[in-house]
């Protein structure tokens, strides 16, 4: 390493945050990179500790740790501390097809990891990977390379999220004649109406998309494979199939007032407002308004904080978040050591702009919703909340979040988003190709862990693996690649 002591010199910085109550009066993403020379700077603090964890990608106690894409993290580190940001775009380049959007949604599985995290601050990997990445499109060292040589091979993805677009990448790069198809408006499934704009601008989704039409994939549009496009038409053009259609059944709640109005999907929610946002900045009214509503929120995690920060950008009255289970400890315990995933307080750009409006977290801990009570319309007003305690099954020893009776309170709820989770894929593309689902609704595959039941149908992402991250959909797509290729030419040099 060009600076062996850089984590002893330096103390870890990251680029400006704007604050939660300027950042709200738009849909902007947030967050200012440093300086190129800063940023070499948080380079200089990888600290070439012989035992990369960082990038090892590992499972540990069933969580998580370590790049799932195994990026070369300290080489690329190296390289930006020595101002080489041509070569440090080659070795990322090497393991992560789109960067982009790692460096701006990725919990930083990396950063847990990293060595430096064991008795002080991690390096910044996370944006130090999208420095680069940037970089690269700033200075034209990532250009259009369409392949010379076409294999004479068809493939079709169904499916334009982080798996299906990396799937596609690596197998026209191979030199298959790659067709994706896509339900909605715009190609980029999850990163395009799944993820906030504050999170991921989708003017960096378009730059990938036209980047990859460029190299020679074909990309179509309000194709609803399943419905007004035939399984049996596809399985019969293409020499391969590949199912990425992402995990996006929402889980429902079973209570009493359900069926009142102003109750939705927190999914619903998000892609509606994303969608009304490209389309006319909001203007067409064409999204689920929570202005001046109370609105409550039915679940925890990514999405749910999402709910939270598109809440407060339309001008909502109030907003509670309700959490199942117990409010995470400040620090780690030591049933949780490092370097595994840190089972700790998380507060989101979300609750954070909660917090700065409204003056508390919106988060209420081991609560749940027992009644939801709407007005004589039939438009929800009200929801009878009761809290949890943790209770051991004694015959199977699982620990059961049950209701403490008397807890019961009610709050004030115009607009219900559930953000319960979801239940794996949306089963009529499955049922369309008549491939395998296991009981939580995720396709079936077989030795090679990407092909479906049905010969020439491979699984890959969400649809796969269930509701998880974009870098493991990244992953999973790299890898039905490699399957795919196998299968189509014998062997794979991908």
């Amino acid at each position: 390493m060009g600076k062996p002591t850089g984590f002893l010199d330096y103390g870890r910085e990251t680029g400006i945050v704007r604050s939660p109550k300027d950042r709200i009066k738009d849909f902007k993403e947030f967050h200012e990179p440093l300086s190129v020379s800063g940023q070499q700077i948080q380079g200089a603090r990888c600290m070439d500790c012989g035992v990369p964890f960082c990038q090892a990608g590992m499972i540990l106690n069933g969580m998580a740790t370590g790049c799932p894409l195994h990026n070369l993290i300290p080489e690329w580190n190296d390289l930006i501390f020595h101002g080489n940001w041509e070569e440090a775009f080659r070795r990322l380049q090497r393991t992560n097809s789109f960067p982009e959007f790692t460096g701006r949604v990725c919990p930083a599985l990396c950063e847990v990891a990293c060595t430096s995290n064991l008795n002080g601050d991690p390096t910044s990997i996370k944006e130090n990977e999208l420095a680069i990445i940037e970089k690269a499109f700033e200075m034209g060292y990532i250009k259009p390379e369409p392949p010379r040589v076409r294999t004479g091979k068809k493939v079709a993805v169904v499916g334009s999220g982080p798996a299906g677009l990396a799937a596609a990448d690596r197998l026209n790069k191979r030199g298959h004649q790659v067709t994706v198809y896509e339900r909605f408006d715009r190609i980029g499934g999850l990163l395009m109406y799944g993820i906030p704009n504050m999170k991921l601008d989708k003017k960096i989704v378009e730059r990938r998309v036209d980047f990859l039409r460029a190299e020679g994939i074909e990309f179509v549009t309000g194709a609803n494979v399943g419905e007004n496009i035939k399984a049996a038409d596809l399985l019969k053009e293409y020499d391969a199939v590949i199912l990425a259609c992402g995990a996006s059944q929402p889980r429902d709640i079973k209570v009493l007032g359900r069926e009142a109005k102003g109750i939705c999907f927190a999914v619903d929610f998000l892609r509606a407002n994303t969608k009304s946002l490209l389309d006319s900045g909001l203007a067409d009214g064409k999204y689920i308004s929570a202005k001046g509503k109370n609105v409550l929120i039915i679940g925890g995690g990514d999405t749910g904080n999402d709910c939270v920060g598109t809440s407060i950008r339309h001008g909502c009255k109030s907003v509670t978040q309700l959490e199942m289970m117990p409010k995470p400890s400040e620090t780690r315990l030591p049933d949780n050591p490092w370097p595994e995933w840190p089972r700790v307080l998380k507060t989101d750009y979300g609750q954070e702009e909660a917090i700065a409006v409204f003056g508390k977290d919106p988060r209420l801990y081991q609560t749940t919703v027992k009644e939801l009570v709407a007005d004589a319309k039939g438009n929800v007003k009200k929801a009878v909340v009761v809290s949890l305690q943790p209770v051991k099954d004694e015959k199977t020893g699982r620990v059961n979040m049950a209701p403490v009776e008397g807890s019961e309170k009610t709050i004030a709820a115009d607009l219900v988003l559930i953000a319960a989770g979801f239940l794996g894929s949306e089963a009529y593309v499955a049922q369309a190709f008549g491939v395998e689902l296991d009981g939580r609704g995720r396709v079936k595959t077989g030795a090679d862990g990407y092909s479906a039941s049905v010969p020439k149908v491979f699984a890959a992402g969400d649809m796969r693996r269930g509701q998880s991250l974009v870098v493991w959909g990244i992953h999973e797509g790299r890898e039905v690649a490699r399957a795919v290729d196998r299968f189509l030419m014998g062997y794979t040099n991908l």
